[in-house]
């Protein structure tokens, strides 16, 4: 019989699995509260769904081994249950586990045993049978916050209470414990010892850290008779403050609490450091050069910087002057600021200068008859001093930025080495070739479109280095042939204008070409406005459908709209103050030029007189620069009452009611300028004469006495000017002039205004 008639099995029979048995647990008791790890041994546990005391599911457990497994009692009433373990197989026989019910808390200690009355002291509460502690109280309130470190401790924070003793209980489910006494003790007045730091800006925001005792539950910080702007307890010996705004000075900074005031410690205010010159205005990348700075408040200085780097050393010489080192720092501009308690400053520019290096010219020939404009590109090249071509100095040459030069070649022949000096030293040098002018003999066509688009061969000699061609002023493309022709594409254009071909040598003579109408302009609104640009200039005129660009003086516009053939709205670029060409090209050609003014930002330098009346209406004469077109003059913030401008440097504006110092600023389309202080005076009082009467002949000496006369410009007696000598805030010292015998009216005036009078009595000589 073969395997396959007479299959055999090899297979194990199905296993049959036994129900789960338990022989011994330990502990076999705990808490009725949970909590309790058992260990409960037996056999056949594996793969255990259930474990339950009584009827309640265990905790948690966890099967260790076949035999084995660690079970969390769960809660239960006082009393034994079984414990059973539960498999696919079945449910074990029970072992029994009794629930003990804890005792009740008892307490042996606090520590410390007393507090303030403001509350916030952390005690530790020792005891027994704390565990699941559900209230801790200080008499009848609870504690503010508490935590169960152990059956046998507890850390309770104090709440706020009255003086006295309380009993301090803590509750579990167990019931409440023995009270132990915890005394109340109210806090003793705030004491203050010191400031960190005593000083700050007349603006507030200086953060304080106040020093001293039985600070907690602090209820104000004042700064003289204003409140701190905010304030933090830190600790019962700490608070940390920001300063509120405060005029310059010492004021007195206290602490009040629920129990008093403290004693006050002195903070000073101190106005903002102001710089207004520097010198020199410029120094090597290496640093070194000693720099003078001039200003106001400058005393007490903590740092200067150039940019965000610190001086490497400074000197503070005065309350105007600062001498400092500059640091090392990279080519180009950086803002110099000085930083005092008061604030920090404006920031003046200070230049950079690396050593100059070349890497390109543009063109780089040009004819022997120089006049060439060369355009150097490099780095550092600011502050250059020289341009050299093979030794013979540029004809003239301006420096546009820190990485661009134009020059103009001087004569010369064959090729030289072009070098810049700067104060940072001499560049490398770069080849510029002198050549031959180009000549032009004619056009094939000499006319076109005025879109542009007409190929135009231009024959003459000298084109082999052909740079340019230009219809007019407009540049075309352009394709060197041979040293004799160039093939050039008319750009758009009108009327008839110049050919000229420009090569390395210069520029040639001027064949005619003839455009057959292009875009023109009538207007532009504003005509003016800042040098950063974003002005929007509306442009009118004919033929505008189209435009491929708007330029101002070169430059090409930041952005424009074509809002239909006759109008166009275009964003002024940034350029320097001064007139620029606004052009529109378009298919047709590149229209007029209209002129538009770019603004520089005022600056003003003085005020005159500098101070006046609260009540305003004094006329102050503004001087400066970029004055023109001044749309507002502000005092504070509150506007002029009235102003006129006068010319380009000058502006007579009528000061507004005020009180303090103010800066004084000047708004035009070129920006804000710089502000100005402009002090407000009160107005003078008078209190008394001695003596208030003397002969008609005058000469008697007067002494007046009142207020504000610090400032006083005029004693009059009944309208009558005398002379007079300042004594102090509150006395004057006048003569009296001659006059008519009986009482007159006598005033004082000073830059507050005019005070009140008080009567002077002429006598008459005594008769003989």
């Amino acid at each position: 019989m073969t395997s396959s008639q007479n299959p055999r099995s090899d297979a194990p029979p199905a296993a049959t699995l036994s129900a789960p048995t338990l022989t011994t647990m330990t502990p076999t008791s705990g808490s009725t509260a949970g909590g309790t790890t058992v260990t409960i041994s037996g056999s056949s546990l594996t793969g255990a769904t259930a474990v339950k005391f009584g009827t309640t599911n265990a905790a948690s457990y966890t099967v260790l081994s076949d035999s084995a497994i660690s079970a969390v009692s769960p809660a239960g009433s006082a009393g034994t249950v079984q414990v059973t373990v539960t498999t696919a197989s079945g449910t074990s026989n029970g072992l029994p586990f009794t629930y003990v019910a804890p005792p009740p808390p008892s307490l042996s200690s606090l520590t410390p045993n007393q507090g303030s009355s403001n509350g916030g002291t952390t005690v530790t509460i020792s005891g027994s049978s704390l565990t699941g502690a559900t209230a801790v109280k200080f008499g009848t309130t609870n504690a503010a916050s508490y935590t169960v470190l152990s059956s046998t401790a507890i850390s309770a924070v104090s709440p706020a209470g009255s003086a006295g003793a309380v009993q301090v209980t803590v509750t579990t489910a167990s019931g409440t414990s023995n009270g132990l006494p915890f005394t109340y003790v109210a806090p003793p007045p705030p004491s203050l010892s010191s400031l960190t730091p005593n000083q700050g800006s007349t603006a507030g925001g200086t953060t304080v850290t106040i020093s001293g005792s039985s600070l907690t539950g602090a209820t104000a910080v004042k700064f003289g008779t204003t409140n701190a702007a905010s304030y933090a307890v830190l600790s019962d010996s700490a608070i940390s403050a920001v300063s509120p705004a405060g005029s310059a000075g010492a004021v007195q900074v206290t602490v009040t609490t629920a129990s008093g005031t403290s004693n006050g410690v002195s903070f000073t205010y101190v106005p903002p450091p102001t710089l207004s010159s520097l010198a020199p205005g410029q120094g090597s990348a290496a640093g070194g050069t000693t720099v003078t700075l001039t200003g106001t408040g400058l005393s007490g200085a903590t740092s200067v910087k150039f940019g965000s780097t610190a001086a490497t050393s400074f000197t503070v010489v005065s309350a105007t002057q600062i001498t400092a080192t500059a640091p090392p720092g990279s080519a180009g501009s950086v803002l110099v600021t000085v930083t005092t308690p008061g604030g920090t400053s404006n920031g003046l520019t200070y230049f950079y200068l690396g050593a100059p290096v070349l890497t390109s010219l543009g063109p780089n020939q040009g004819p022997a008859a120089g006049g060439t404009a060369v355009t150097l590109t490099g780095t550092n090249l600011f502050g250059a001093s020289a341009v050299s071509f093979g030794g013979t100095p540029a004809t003239a040459f301006t420096v546009v930025s820190a990485t661009e030069i134009t020059a103009t070649a001087p004569a010369g022949t064959g090729t030289v080495q072009v070098t810049v000096t700067t104060g940072g030293g001499t560049s490398n040098g770069l080849p510029y070739g002198y050549v031959a002018a180009p000549t032009l003999t004619a056009l094939v066509p000499n006319q076109g479109p005025v879109a542009g688009g007409t190929t135009v061969t231009l024959a003459g000699t000298n084109l082999a280095t052909t740079t340019g061609v230009f219809f007019g002023a407009t540049s075309a493309a352009f394709t060197v042939v041979s040293a004799t022709q160039v093939a050039a594409t008319a750009p758009a254009g009108t009327g008839t204008v110049q050919v000229t071909a420009t090569t390395a040598g210069g520029t040639s003579n001027g064949v005619s070409f003839t455009y057959v109408a292009a875009p023109t302009l009538s207007s532009l609104a504003p005509g003016q406005g800042s040098a950063a640009g974003g002005t929007t200039v509306t442009l009118t005129g004919t033929g505008l459908s189209g435009a491929t660009s708007v330029k101002f003086g070169g430059t090409a516009a930041t952005s424009f709209t074509v809002v239909s053939a006759t109008q166009i709205t275009a964003t002024a670029p940034p350029k320097p103050a001064g007139p620029a060409a606004v052009t529109v090209t378009t298919p047709g050609g590149t229209s007029n030029g209209l002129t538009y003014f770019y603004l520089s930002a005022p600056v003003l330098t003085s005020l005159g007189p500098n101070q006046g009346p609260a009540a305003g209406g004094t006329a102050v004469t503004l001087t400066g620069t970029n004055l023109a077109g001044t749309s507002a003059v502000s005092f504070g913030g509150t506007p002029a009452t009235a102003f006129t401008v006068v010319s380009a440097t000058e502006i007579t504006a009528t000061a507004p009611a005020g009180t303090g110092t103010v800066q004084v600023t000047v708004t035009t389309g070129g920006g804000t300028s710089n502000g100005l202080p402009y002090g407000y005076v009160a107005a003078p009082t008078l209190t008394a004469l001695v003596p208030n009467q003397g002969p008609v002949a005058g000469g008697t000496t007067v002494t007046l006495t009142g207020t504000d006369l610090t400032t006083t410009t005029g004693v009059a007696f009944d309208g009558t000017p005398a002379a007079f000598t300042i004594v102090s805030a509150t006395q004057v010292v006048a003569g009296a002039p001659p006059g008519s015998a009986g009482p007159v009216p006598v005033t004082v005036t000073t830059a507050g205004g005019t005070s009140n009078s008080l009567t002077y009595t002429r006598l008459q000589p005594p008769g003989i």
